[in-house]
């Protein structure tokens, strides 16, 4: 089957198929991504903080979320991936914004970007899809916003506050956006969102009804110790297994257990010979 498009994801709503959505930011994950059979690929941001190590999203650059683009495309040529836009490379700007989201296709090959915010990146998505590329919005727990929402807690949890969302999901749909991403609200109110728009909702920590649902890849397998949200499943513990492997690796070593002798290259015939009489020609 050929890559999935923005007409297939809302095809997959009107047959209320759920859409299946990861992030990956190397090329080994995209691939086995790929093969596993996902709908959907996000180079988000978070690799500031899954792949870097950084506290937040903050500090990632343009240039960094190119290079790993380019690296999810090269592993997974056949599925729809996304951009995801970094602080700053957006917010100024309709201009800034549009020539930063064409960076992404052109230099990376992706299908689509992502940005995030409501009614305030109204313009910038408008800009965006008029340029010819389409726009996943994204609200609720906005990690860029983070210092704004007192950190990163889960959004919508009064009525206001759930109207506030509503009417930026009402927004970005009108300003042309293919789907949006909810973060980290109350199930009812994914609900109510998914019911009213006629594009993809895709959830992630917010509730079964939406119509697709992502998760961050080093948190449901297992490689992200530090915390782990409260709407993340772990499939497996990669961490553990990778742990325990290299502690085997470092006690075969030095237990000279490895390498064995399947792990090592033998000279040609005759040669070893030879070898042994340069040896002692040196020695004379």
């Amino acid at each position: 089957m050929g890559k999935k498009t923005v007409l297939d994801f809302l095809d997959m709503k009107g047959r209320r198929e759920k859409i299946t959505f990861l992030t990956a930011y190397d090329y080994p994950l995209a691939s086995f991504a790929e093969k596993a059979g996902i709908d959907m690929m996000l180079v988000g941001d978070s690799l500031g903080m899954v792949v870097y190590g950084l506290p937040g999203t903050i500090p990632v650059t343009m240039d960094e979320m190119i290079i790993h683009s380019r690296a999810v495309r090269r592993g997974a040529p056949g599925t729809f991936v996304i951009g995801d836009m970094p602080f700053m490379s957006y917010q100024s700007s309709a201009e800034k914004a549009v020539e930063n989201a064409g960076r992404f296709l052109k230099e990376a090959e992706m299908d689509a970007i992502k940005l995030e915010g409501g009614r305030r990146v109204e313009e910038q998505i408008k800009a965006i899809v008029e340029a010819g590329i389409p726009v996943m919005g994204h609200i609720g727990l906005t990690p860029q916003s983070s210092g704004q929402l007192g950190g990163f807690k889960a959004q919508g949890r009064t009525a206001e506050a759930a109207r506030e969302l509503m009417l930026d999901a009402i927004a970005i749909e009108e300003a042309g956006a293919f789907s949006i991403l909810l973060e980290a609200i109350p199930p009812e109110v994914g609900e109510a969102i998914t019911e009213r728009l006629s594009i993809p909702t895709l959830g992630i920590g917010a509730g079964i009804h939406c119509d697709g649902q992502l998760l961050i890849s080093g948190d449901m397998l297992g490689l992200v110790e530090a915390f782990t949200p409260r709407f993340v499943k772990k499939y497996t513990n990669l961490s553990d297994l990778i742990t325990k492997a290299i502690s085997e690796y470092v006690s075969d070593i030095k237990e000279m257990q490895f390498p064995e002798e399947k792990h090592t290259y033998r000279m040609r015939e005759g040669e070893a010979e030879k070898l042994e009489e340069f040896l002692k020609s040196l020695d004379r």
